[in-house]
């Protein structure tokens, strides 16, 4: 690989992972599925006057906005919102691997069922300090960032049925189909009209910068980018770069916020990782 197209490949793993310290900072000002709703609607609107829709039947686009949005995106604001860190964040909604290889109907075989054992043993312990009380996180947070990867991974799922198409584009006009589910969502959960029409009218130049960066750093460059990589490269060559991005979620959460690294969170991303990546291991063989 050219170092050019490596230095690609970290320049997205880091837009992801540090995109959960991102989000933080946007839900200090927004509510969550506003945030959310604002972040689609920025994606698709300006770059659908230019982007060509893609060939791809409009229901797929529409499952994929839905899925993407409603589920994985506002699911995850709603739990980062005060139910879970954004390093936790980062590390949990990995487990979306697995939910994306049931998904597919693969069977599991030799090294995955340890590599599944391995992630789910992480997530346990995780869960096991969120039932101590632990103010990082709350059974309800896992729950829902549980919810948003399993969501992510029937995204994955729709998008794969589409073929090889125009990913970019179907980014763009898939986000449209985001914002009406998301928009209702927060009238009816992020406190009701007055509260939603008050927080985007007072919102700051730094929590719109939030919803540009979501949109536009987030989800065009970084989908865009990968997608680029992944036709130029073969894909166990790209794939494990995905690895990083919980390292860079969990030390931007630190850096950012001070968020703490006690030997049990180490343990449990060692756990997450280590199955993430032996389930890579055991897929390329």
């Amino acid at each position: 690989m050219p170092v050019s197209h490596l230095a690609l490949a970290l320049a997205v793993v880091a837009v992801w992972g540090t995109n959960f310290v991102v989000i933080k900072w946007g839900l200090a000002e927004l509510p969550p599925f506003t945030l959310a709703a604002l972040r689609f609607a920025l994606s698709a609107l300006p770059f659908m006057l230019f982007i060509r829709k893609p060939a791809v039947a409009w229901s797929r686009l529409a499952a994929f906005g839905v899925l993407l949005g409603a589920g994985q995106f506002g699911l995850l604001f709603l739990a980062m919102k005060s139910d879970i860190s954004p390093g936790l964040a980062s590390l949990v909604v990995q487990s979306q691997v697995f939910f994306t290889i049931a998904f597919a109907g693969q069977r599991l075989r030799g090294l995955q069922f340890a590599a599944l054992g391995l992630a789910v043993a992480g997530i346990a312990w995780i869960g096991w300090h969120a039932a101590q009380g632990g103010h990082e996180l709350s059974l309800a947070g896992l729950g829902l960032v549980l919810a948003a990867a399993f969501c992510w991974a029937q995204a994955n799922a729709v998008a794969r049925g589409a073929g090889r198409v125009d990913a970019l584009g179907f980014m763009v006009w898939s986000s449209l189909f985001a914002v009406p589910p998301l928009l209702l969502l927060a009238l009816l959960f992020d406190g009701g009209p007055p509260v939603v029409f008050h927080a985007v009218g007072a919102a700051s130049l730094g929590a719109w910068a939030v919803v540009a960066w979501q949109a536009v750093g987030n989800t065009l460059f970084g989908y865009g980018a990968w997608n680029w990589l992944l036709v130029r490269h073969a894909p166990g060559t790209i794939t494990p770069m995905a690895l990083l991005v919980p390292v860079f979620g969990m030390g931007a959460s630190a850096l950012a916020f001070g968020e703490a690294l006690p030997a049990w969170k180490l343990g449990a991303a060692a756990l997450v990782m280590g199955g993430l990546g032996l389930n890579l291991l055991a897929s390329r063989r």
